[in-house]
């Protein structure tokens, strides 16, 4: 499945804190919102992610997924987001993969 093989790669660089390797699974016009203003484009997402706490670690879960045309895929995940010094967040996270990279992430927090 193609979600879960992008987010696999996604998971793997976030837990070893390699802001680049996060970057690098996203197409270089991708829209990103996590929890802090949006940005485009790779170097937006490695920002976002070299702003994170050592140790953070996520586990995600994919609740939905839709193939919206040849080469698109929505996924709906839920993500648990632990810290070693705070409590874990739990969020919401949409993705668009077009191809084998994210296009469009974005996170929200419910509750």
């Amino acid at each position: 499945m193609i979600i879960e093989d992008v987010m696999d790669r996604w998971n793997a660089a976030v837990d070893a804190h390699d802001p680049q390797s996060v970057a690098a699974n996203f197409t270089e016009d991708a829209i990103f919102q996590g929890l802090h203003p949006y940005g485009v484009g790779r170097q937006s997402v490695a920002d976002y992610y070299d702003s994170q706490p050592l140790g953070m670690k996520a586990e995600y879960k994919i609740l939905e997924t839709r193939r919206l045309a040849d080469d698109l895929v929505l996924g709906y995940l839920t993500v648990d987001f632990s810290f070693v010094d705070r409590p874990t967040i739990t969020v919401n996270l949409s993705v668009i993969v077009r191809g084998d990279l994210i296009a469009h992430y974005q996170v929200s927090r419910l509750g």
